[in-house]
Order: C-alpha cells, then sequence, then structure tokens
C-alpha cells in the first residue's frame, strides 16, 4: 500500500514508519518547511494553508493516510494562546489534509486519523468505551472539533477511523520520557492523591493498533488503550519496582497548580479516565502488552 502520514517525525508517527516500511508498505510523509527529509515527501505549511502541488503531482494518490499532525498538549504551560495552538494545530491542519485529499482524482480508502481519550472529559471510576458520551471541557471540545474536521472526508466515500489514543508509554517520548529521569534519582511518585485512572497502552500496541484499524473495514472512534486501566498509585509502584527504585515521593496537587497551572494540572495531568478499548476487542485485535507489568517492560526495554 501507499501510505501518507502527517506528523511521521514525532514520537508516534516516527514508530509507525518504521512498522509501515518494516513490513512493505511505501511510505510519504507530509513535512513542514525547514524538515531534512527529502525522499516521497509532500512539503505543507498547516498553519499558511499551503500545500506544494508539484509533491502532489509526483507523489500520486494513495491507498491510506494517517493523521497524526498536532503539537504537544502538557509540553508548556496553557495561557489563551498555548490553548489557541493546541486547538488549531489539529484542526487546522486536518482541514488541509481533508481538502486537499478531496481534491485528488482518487481520493485514499482510508484516513484514519488522531484523536484521544481526553474527548471523554473527567469521568472519576466512570468504564468509558466508545460510545461513551463527549465531556465539556477544554480537550473534550478540541478532540471534537479534530475528529469533526476529519469526517468531512468520509461524506466523499472514505472510510474514516478516529484512533483516541491512550497514553503512550515509551522512554523514548511522551510521558515517560520525562517520568524515567525523576525515578531513576528516587524522585519519583503518584501525582496528587494518586486515586485517579490511566489508560495506557504501549508505543508496540499503539502502532499495532493503527496498522489493525487500517487493515480491517473499521470506521469511527477506535480507543487505543491496554484492556486494563489503573489507577495512577498502582502506575507508580509498577514503575518503581520494574526501575529497582523506591517511589516515596507524592507530588501534591498544589504544586502541580504552581508548575504547570491549574487549568492543565486539572483537565490532562491529574485527570480520571478509565478506558477500554472495546472496538479493537471486538475485532479480534491481540493486544501484544495486555497488563501494565508487561506494558512498563516494553517501554523500557525499547
Amino acid at each position: 500500500m501507499h501510505v501518507g502520514v502527517t506528523g511521521s517525525s514525532g514520537f508516534i508517527g516516527t514508530a509507525l514508519v518504521e512498522a509501515l516500511e518494516e513490513r512493505g508498505d511505501s511510505v510519504t510523509r507530509f513535512v513542514r518547511p525547514g524538515s531534512t527529509y527529502s525522499k516521497s515527501v509532500i512539503h505543507w505549511d498547516p498553519a499558511r494553508g499551503l500545500v506544494d502541488e508539484a509533491d502532489l503531482k509526483t507523489v500520486g494518490g494513495f491507498d491510506v493516510v494517517v493523521n497524526l499532525a498536532g503539537i504537544g498538549i502538557a509540553d508548556k504551560r496553557w495561557n489563551p494562546a498555548r490553548k489557541n495552538e493546541i486547538l488549531t494545530s489539529r484542526t487546522s491542519s486536518t482541514s488541509l489534509l481533508v481538502e486537499t485529499l478531496s481534491s485528488l482524482r482518487s481520493p485514499p480508502a482510508v484516513l484514519a486519523s488522531g484523536s484521544a481519550i481526553g474527548i471523554y472529559g473527567l469521568r472519576g471510576d466512570e468504564v468509558l468505551d466508545e460510545s461513551s458520551e463527549h465531556g465539556a471541557d477544554f480537550l473534550a471540545v478540541v478532540c471534537e472539533k479534530w475528529e469533526a474536521a476529519a469526517m468531512v472526508l468520509h461524506e466523499g466515500g472514505t472510510r474514516v477511523a478516529l484512533l483516541r489514543t491512550g497514553i503512550v508509554l515509551n522512554r523514548r517520548g511522551g510521558t515517560l520520557k520525562r517520568q524515567v529521569p525523576l525515578f531513576q534519582f528516587g524522585l519519583g511518585g503518584a501525582l496528587g492523591s494518586g486515586r485517579q485512572w490511566l489508560s495506557p497502552i504501549s508505543l508496540t500496541d499503539e502502532v499495532r493498533g493503527i496498522l489493525w484499524t487500517i487493515d480491517h473495514d473499521i470506521e469511527g472512534p477506535v480507543n487505543l488503550t491496554s484492556p486494563q486501566p489503573l489507577t495512577n498509585r498502582e502506575f507508580t509502584k509498577v514503575l518503581a519496582r520494574e526501575m529497582h527504585r523506591p517511589a516515596l515521593f507524592q507530588v501534591p496537587k498544589f504544586g502541580l497548580d504552581i508548575v504547570l497551572g491549574k487549568e492543565l494540572t486539572n483537565n490532562a495531568v491529574l485527570a480520571s479516565q478509565r478506558v477500554v478499548p472495546k472496538v479493537l476487542t471486538e475485532t479480534g485485535f491481540s493486544f501484544h502488552n495486555t497488563d501494565i507489568v508487561s506494558i512498563v517492560d516494553d517501554a523500557l526495554r525499547k
């Protein structure tokens, strides 16, 4: 298959491109100004609404496109400008991608477009699957608008899958990249009360789940999380044990509020989302890492 990938230089995108090429698919990257990639690329600039028409003609059409574009959620303290960047980096790029694909003589058969379990909002102990109601906080609204921008392509006959990703664990990126050094020095600990639910997935299964989704007749929302969510306190104990380090500290909420701001702390860092992957499970997907011990071992090893 010929697969187009946006966000290909990111944490998940890099691993996905490697997996696609390993199984024999040809990959074309959508790259932004300043990118060093030169082989099979389409230059684009979502902030300016530009796509290189010459690159499009050279590359030709796609069988599948995977859309992973978007800046980090918790990389910086939230303020109105940063929140707007978080929203527009997803909606503008997705709308431009959909417009571009719609203009092709033969639009792709499949678009697998990024989203996140943040769409469910802050839900405490409630078990959530793809049919659960959406939240009303900032991240839930971002995800709704992000998904809506992708679903426009469905009107033209393309199968659109919405990849609602959980917490992807791998020491190369994401939250674990920041946590591992703290735990190595014995400074790791539960966040806030530690009672909030986490819905993790290994990077291995994140990529396998994306491939499964595009290879099978799956459309609409797909939760990319492991079958066994757990609390932050349980996760902390496992990570400390697998790293052979103590976890004696507890990071109080007021400390997180001071460093990160209350809104980012409440709506992202301490968000409680107990999500299960009903669609993947019911379509026969077999997880490589089903429990947190296996996920953490995989994450630390790779």
